[in-house]
């Protein structure tokens, strides 16, 4: 049984920012800190990559001292408002009633809600009342690809069925404003947020890239490289500096026999849509793939126009290849990475 990709779209919240007009907040924000400690954090805001970001509030909100509870409020009515908007795009792009979705799938790991997004949006589009629903809430910047996976082996075990991802993130909601770690520096400089809905269909008539094979790759005793402590103040990003070397060196073990067992080599891949971590991992990826005339241009553009949506960031990278004008047989190699510490994997083609 064949699942396909029927449609992406993505949501951008209201609120944007040029990084140059976000430097001034930051620093107000540090005013009171060492001045090399200053220059340095506008360093990594000025070499991030990242030229513009959205933003579920505007500037002056992220940078006040709220509480947990003030900014979790801004994510979860953000969350059912954009989580509607961009399934309702998706829904108009594939020419699809929102009473034909089968399965629902929502991911995110920025904020808290119960019920979780999928509960109001069957409620706001009137879903029917026997969907199948999933919530992903903990498996950060991989969950995009992670709720493909699910789908797919959903709609594997059942003919002629749809589902929809979707994915809402709000990085901006974790800002630690007390926390002058690295960790938090870093994300605050990559991060941006946004939302996107994947349609899935295992239908005849869905003309989409076929979902060839999807896997997970678990690295051992690897939690610490990537989470959020949970503290009285928010989500607090935890991020370890030796990630991108992590990857480089389990790259071989990540790509190659996953490829294997689908009878192709990375030279057959035409297309590669990683999720834009942040510019080390992105020099990471460039510098292992441009030796094989690969490149990722796609992924560094999302990540320079909106920054890392943790899970949603991938899913915009997706819906970029989705407008180009593929030839059949054309394949597409999806890889992200998230906590666990883990590797998310799906193989396309057209």
């Amino acid at each position: 049984m064949s699942v396909k990709i029927e449609t992406v779209a993505t949501q951008n919240p209201e609120y944007f920012k040029e990084t140059k007009d976000i430097i001034p907040f930051v620093e107000t924000w540090l005013a009171d800190e060492d001045e090399r400690f200053q220059r340095k954090v506008i360093k990594i805001f000025e070499g991030a990559q990242v030229d513009r970001r959205y933003s579920i509030m505007n500037p002056e909100e992220v940078f006040i001292s709220t509480s947990f509870e003030d900014k979790n409020k801004i994510y979860v009515r953000e969350a059912k408002k954009l989580g509607k908007k961009v399934l309702e795009k998706a829904l108009k792009l594939a020419d699809w009633s929102p009473d034909s979705l089968d399965y629902i799938i929502t991911v995110s790991c920025t904020g808290i809600m119960i019920p979780s997004l999928d509960a109001y949006l069957i409620n706001d589009l009137e879903l029917r009342q026997d969907i199948i629903r999933l919530p992903v809430t903990e498996m950060g910047c991989a969950a995009g690809i992670s709720g493909m996976i699910y789908a797919k082996q959903f709609l594997q075990a059942n003919p002629n069925k749809r589902a929809a991802i979707v994915s809402f993130e709000a990085p901006t909601a974790t800002l630690q404003l007390n926390d002058l770690s690295m960790a938090n520096m870093v994300s605050s400089a990559i991060f941006g947020d946004g939302s996107a809905c994947v349609l899935m269909s295992s239908e005849e008539a869905c003309k989409g890239p076929e979902i060839i094979d999807e896997s997970m790759y678990h690295f051992y005793n690897d939690t610490h490289m990537m989470g959020f402590d949970l503290t009285n103040s928010g989500l607090k990003m935890i991020l370890d500096i030796d990630v991108p070397e992590k990857i480089s060196d389990h790259f071989p073990d990540i790509i190659h026999p996953f490829l294997k067992a689908n009878d192709t080599k990375i030279e057959d891949i035409n297309h590669l849509i990683f999720h834009p971590g942040g510019k080390k991992i992105i020099n990471t990826v460039e510098a292992l793939f441009g030796a094989m005339g690969k490149n990722i241009e796609d992924t560094k553009e999302v990540l320079r126009l909106f920054g890392n949506m943790s899970s949603a960031t991938v899913l915009y990278v997706l819906e970029r290849m989705l407008k180009k004008d593929m030839k059949k047989g054309e394949k597409g190699l999806m890889l992200s990475f998230g906590p666990g510490f883990s590797a998310q994997r799906i193989l396309l083609e057209w």
